[in-house]
């Protein structure tokens, strides 16, 4: 008799959430961020912290992480490869860092940040509340909540999407800057061959109708 082993899916986004956090954290907050105004630095620490997290926790190879995260097999190396001492003394000394590298998280610094903040939820260390207190922050420092709602509802989509047709039913009821994401996402250009690139095209269409 042969039995047939299905693969277990599993569902890194619980852990890489406690990342994300921590590696804000070790930043000096959301509240800090603003204050350098980097908080431009988000979405690249988002990316280095489920690249860490699906190589360290779940064993995806470097090809597996790219297709998933959306990002170049180079760019998923160069995270894994980061000095977690060196984007430490990095953020430690972020007076002494230049105007371009304040304006732009690096690569390596955010994949050293990801993977210190990784090795410290593993070893327990995050404040209880942490998750709370960031979620409010978040609500008033930063404009994301219609990303994060595009995202949760794609979940599961298979890219590339081909045309605003795959994508209606499931945005059904968000609003994106007062306007109805059916209404958005029928004038971005497709094929969009993954998430990082539809927020992309998002903010683009935002902005051709005048909406920082």
């Amino acid at each position: 008799m042969v039995v047939e082993i299905k693969p277990v899916e599993v569902n890194a986004e619980p852990l890489v959430l406690r990342v994300f956090l921590k590696a804000i954290d070790l930043l000096g907050g959301l509240q800090k961020l603003a204050e350098y105004r980097t908080l431009t630095w988000l979405p690249s620490l988002a990316r280095a912290s489920f690249a860490v997290v699906l190589r360290e926790e779940f064993l995806k190879s470097e090809e597996e992480i790219a297709r998933e995260v959306g990002l170049t097999r180079q760019t998923v190396r160069n995270i894994l490869r980061a000095n977690p001492e060196l984007a430490l003394y990095k953020i430690q000394n972020v007076d002494e860092l230049s105007r371009e590298e304040k304006k732009e998280l690096r690569v390596h610094t955010a994949g050293g940040i990801a993977k210190l903040a990784y090795k410290l939820v593993k070893e327990g260390t995050e404040e209880p509340n942490l998750f709370l207190e960031y979620c409010i922050q978040a609500s008033e420092a930063l404009d994301i909540p219609w990303a994060y709602m595009v995202l949760k509802r794609l979940k599961g989509s298979h890219f590339p999407i081909k045309s605003a047709d795959e994508l209606r039913d499931k945005v059904s009821g968000i609003r994106i800057k007062g306007r109805r994401a059916e209404e958005v996402l029928e004038e971005i250009v497709y094929p969009v061959r993954n998430p990082a690139e539809l927020l992309h095209r998002i903010k683009e269409n935002l902005k051709m109708h005048g909406i920082d």
